[in-house]
């Protein structure tokens, strides 16, 4: 896929952070049109506006993507106005406190399993079986499908484990996906997993850096990710310094790699301060 021109882009938690951005870009890139899906209404409102009149067509809906219910109408609505989707992105995401697990809400560790991993697995139930599907012309048309996970996907760390849990679930999911639909002969359909480390949007406020790991910008995380999606790239880790624990998993006693982790890098103490948007 050289571009999106002319196609059908679908962003959740596209109201502001790295889904306006994504918004943004996929209007800038002259896509037919792009549909913005996010539970806060205001926000939506006001990015839908804003991307308005430059060139795509902009649909907004106002969707809890927990609830598969809403979902699905939603994209009754979508499909009568735009037809089926071309590039999916499975943006949406939470994160909750730094406490130690057992000191957590149950209610915030179903939240967060609900919104990072549930949300993309409906998602893709309810849009990618038309992704699938070959046009008139009995071509399948190049389509894409973005999934958000994390770095905390592949890296267990202290007060994150819900969160590291649903990122591990959306890692694990969104890569089966991938081979799936290789398997299934739907070359046409490609999936990329972007696992960042910790993004300035907001959501990860107080959060802290690491040696070989540096907070990373939202533009530069979009942009990255826009450039694998248009490759058909499977994984794409940012940085990929985020590698050297992977590597680290299949080399070192676990006592040794906590050990490096902890008293050396500092990467377990990096959510001590952590603080968040405070919604």
């Amino acid at each position: 896929m050289k571009n999106v021109s002319g196609a059908t882009v679908l962003i959740t938690g596209a109201a502001k952070g790295m889904g306006r951005l994504f918004a943004e870009r996929a209007v800038e890139e002259g896509a037919g049109a792009v549909v913005l899906l996010d539970v806060d209404a205001d926000a939506l409102a006001e990015t839908a506006a804003a991307l308005s009149g430059r060139g795509s067509r902009v649909l907004s809906e106002d969707v809890d993507v927990r609830r598969l219910p809403a979902i699905r109408a939603a994209a009754k609505r979508i499909h009568a106005e735009v037809g089926p989707i071309d590039v999916l992105v499975n943006n949406a995401g939470v994160v909750r406190g730094n406490d130690y697990f057992w000191e957590t809400s149950p209610a915030d560790t179903k939240f967060t399993l609900e919104v990072n991993a549930l949300a993309p697995m409906q998602m893709a139930h309810v849009f990618l079986p038309e992704m699938i599907a070959p046009g008139p012309d009995g071509e399948g048309r190049e389509r894409r499908l973005v999934n958000i996970a994390s770095a905390a996907g592949l890296t267990s760390n202290p007060r994150m484990a819900a969160y590291a849990a649903s990122k591990w679930a959306v890692v694990g999911w969104s890569d089966s996906v991938r081979l799936e639909l290789e398997q299934a002969g739907h070359h046409h359909v490609k999936v990329t997993t972007v696992c960042p480390y910790y993004v300035k949007t907001g959501m990860f406020d107080g959060a802290r850096s690491a040696p070989l790991l540096p907070l990373l910008e939202p533009d530069d995380v979009v942009q990255q990710t826009w450039s694998a999606m248009l490759r058909g790239q499977a994984m794409l880790v940012l940085p990929r310094t985020v590698m050297i624990s992977e590597v680290a998993k299949g080399v070192l006693p676990v006592g040794v790699r906590d050990f490096v982790a902890d008293k050396v890098l500092g990467i377990y103490h990096t959510m001590d301060d952590f603080t968040g948007r405070g919604e």
